[in-house]
């Protein structure tokens, strides 16, 4: 019999076997990309999340993983699976495309799959922190282009951002951030984030230990502080105080000039100006800038005085904080940028009276130091400030020649900068309207310099030369020097101009340059008269100054004068030389006398020359000749009376009537009309009409007849 020692073991139970339908699990180990990629169509979770997880770190390897999991087509099946029930396989996918986002391939094709709103729809406040992490740092690569910025506006995107400002992680604020940053690029995008009262939340980061988030909070303020509501709303959050805290911080000396951008924003308005003198803050901002050492902090200083200095109260604010100190202390910078700046915070601070009178002693020979610069652009903005410190203000002109200014405003006439020539050019108007000083330029050869600035394609440049013309072409020495140096062509064809204040420049030079006979005939010879006649004919392009001028030129020829008219005024004498050939049309061209006399004999009415001089008598086999050349004259009383009578028959002859003594005041009928000559105009070198204006042609006649009783 057995015993029974067994009876207390366990017996162990057989296992059942595993069904038949159902597949054994099976470990993969894959080297290969290629074979993960289709893993993403795997209907399980599991595979999905482990296949996610091997694709974001081979993607964040560098830009060829990324460029390779483009080629193997990843992109589109991760898209799906940025909506999957499973959040861990939502979560990989999300991560993945945080990093292949910032490939611009992978982005334009993101764009063109249209997956925006299922990346937006990660920001959801539910979802956890690392998912909002890498959806917002899609969204920030994706946002640096125009198309994935409309799309992330257009898809509600804004609002979940500006939200994420609020998260306590730093990287979520950073990348949310960032793409606020590049969406308010855009106007809509700054209208918007105005009405979601983003401007608190970003003040918030000013605060941030985190450098680069402050900085791209500046940025975005910076950006959005152009427009006059959020500079409103800043100033009403305490904004000016978290800046100027900022500027105060040395620690935070990287920020400081993104700080200053913001702050040259805000004071555009007269109220932010206001604030922030009351609180003191403008002589923080000044003595800032004086003190600073950094070049771009000084610049961006400068530059915000420019943007306030273009309102005048604001312009009386700051020149009762003597900022006019602080811009000439500037002027001294190392930096040509800051020289820059300054020069041009000096000719917005032009407009206030004070300001100018304060640098007549201080600011106008530090910026004709300037003029001599080798940078162009410094040279420019030098220019400028000194053209609006002369402007109106005869003792800022002395002083700008006091600093001996006078030959390098001349040498930047030939600059590259058409800025600096006109400004330049401006500076030598505004001094020569001072004699002494007009003498002087004209001394230092400003009548060859002004050409090629005459010749310039720029309308302004040519508009300030042509003025400079009108202002130092005032005697014969000068206007001679214009025209040897061949001035006068280039000013001729600037009275074709379509500009309008080029052409009534040039029509007030030409006028001014017409004030002598030789450049008269010189201009008339150039055209000068047919373009400005031209130019009168229209009801759009004349001028005051293009009427005068042609006057002017006419009153240089009077026989043309005469001719188109038909009277010469009580000012015109009559020289050797004058000649009525009758009225002409507008339009026709008045031949020289030259040219009449070698014509043949016709039915015209008579050309009537007056010829002062002594003459000799021909020959008295010329007596009865009906046809007298140019220079000559009928002897025979009686062939003046010949000639006289024929008249009305309608021959044409020539005339050439010799007075040898003065003519008593007569009067005798002809025609109809009586005409007077004044006894004593005649003892000068030519004749003058007084108060009365007559047909000349009739009352050479009655002198003709007179003489040959």
């Amino acid at each position: 019999m057995r015993t029974s020692g067994k009876m207390g073991k366990k017996i162990k139970k057989e296992v059942e076997p595993p069904p038949k339908d159902v597949f054994d699990p099976l470990m993969i180990e894959s080297k290969k990309a290629a074979t993960v990629v289709l893993m993403l169509n795997s209907p399980e979770e599991e595979i999905l999340a482990k296949a996610c997880e091997a694709i974001y770190k081979f993607a964040l390897k560098g830009e060829e993983n990324k460029t390779t999991l483009l080629e193997l087509g990843a992109v589109e099946p991760l898209t799906k699976l940025l909506t999957h029930e499973d959040k861990i396989v939502r979560r990989n996918a999300t991560m993945i495309f945080g990093i292949l986002a910032s490939n611009n391939d992978v982005k334009k094709l993101l764009r063109e799959l249209d997956v925006m709103n299922s990346v937006i729809a990660q920001l959801a406040p539910e979802e956890e922190v690392v998912i909002h992490e890498f959806a917002s740092l899609c969204l920030a690569n994706m946002s640096a282009e125009y198309t994935s910025k409309v799309q992330i506006f257009e898809h509600g995107g804004l609002e979940p951002l500006i939200r994420l400002l609020s998260s306590p992680d730093p990287d979520v604020k950073k990348n949310s951030m960032e793409c606020i940053y590049n969406l308010v690029q855009d106007f809509q995008c700054r209208t918007t984030l105005q009405e979601l009262n983003a401007i608190p939340p970003i003040l918030d980061l000013l605060k941030s230990e985190y450098p680069v988030i402050q900085l791209l909070a500046l940025k975005t303020l910076g950006v959005i502080t152009n427009d006059k509501e959020s500079r409103t709303m800043l100033r009403d959050n305490q904004g000016l105080d978290h800046l100027i805290k900022i500027l105060e911080t040395k620690e935070l000396n990287d920020l400081h000039i993104e700080a200053l951008a913001v702050i040259a924003n805000c004071l555009e308005d007269m109220d932010t100006v206001v604030q922030i003198q009351q609180t003191g803050g403008l002589k923080k901002l000044l003595s800032f800038a004086e003190n600073s050492t950094i070049p771009d902090i000084q610049k961006n200083a400068a530059k915000a005085i420019t943007k306030a200095a273009y309102d005048p109260e604001n312009r009386k604010l700051f020149h009762e904080q003597e900022v006019e100190k602080c811009l000439v202390a500037l002027l001294g910078s190392e930096n040509d940028g800051t020289k820059i700046a300054a020069s041009q915070a000096i000719s917005a601070m032009c407009e206030n009276s004070g300001s100018k009178d304060f640098f007549n002693n201080q600011g106008i020979p530090q910026l004709i130091q300037l003029l001599k610069s080798d940078n162009e652009e410094v040279r420019e903005a030098a220019a400028l400030a000194l053209a609006n410190l002369t402007t109106c203000n005869p003792a800022n002109a002395n002083a700008a020649a006091e600093a001996d200014g006078i030959d390098p405003l001349i040498n930047v006439l030939s600059s590259k900068r058409d800025g600096a020539i006109a400004n330049a050019a401006t500076v030598l108007t505004n001094m020569a309207m001072q004699e002494p000083l007009r003498l002087n330029i004209q001394n230092h050869d400003i009548m060859h310099a002004i050409i090629s600035p005459l010749r310039s394609a720029n309308t302004v440049v040519q508009s300030k030369a042509a003025l400079a013309v009108t202002a130092t072409a005032c005697d014969v020495e000068a206007r001679t020097e214009l025209r040897n140096s061949g001035g006068l062509e280039p000013l001729v064809e600037l009275l074709r101009s379509k500009n309008d204040e080029v052409r009534k420049h040039a029509s007030w030079a030409v006028m001014v340059c017409a004030g002598d006979e030789l450049t008269a005939n010189e201009l008339c010879r150039l055209g000068a008269l047919d373009i400005l006649e031209e130019v009168n004919l229209s009801g759009t392009r004349k001028n005051k100054f293009s009427e005068a001028a042609y006057n002017k030129l006419l009153n240089n020829n009077l026989s043309l004068k005469y001719s188109q008219t038909g009277y010469l005024s009580s000012s015109n004498i009559i020289n050797d030389g004058f000649y009525d050939c009758g009225r002409i049309n507008p339009g026709t061209k008045l031949l020289p006398l030259k040219e009449l006399c070698l014509q043949e004999p016709s039915d015209l009415r008579a050309v009537l020359l007056i010829n002062s001089k002594s003459y000799v008598s021909p020959p008295s086999s010329m007596e009865d000749k009906s046809d007298v050349g140019y220079g000559r004259s009928i002897s025979s009383s009686s062939s003046l009376r010949r000639s006289s009578k024929e008249k009305t028959k309608k021959n044409s002859y020539h005339f050439s009537a010799g007075f040898g003594s003065p003519i008593e005041d007569k009067s005798e009928p002809a025609s109809g009309r009586n005409t007077v000559l004044s006894k004593s105009a005649t003892k000068e070198k030519g004749w003058r009409f007084r108060r009365y204006r007559c047909r000349f042609a009739t009352w050479v006649n009655c002198v003709l007849l007179k003489f040959s009783v």
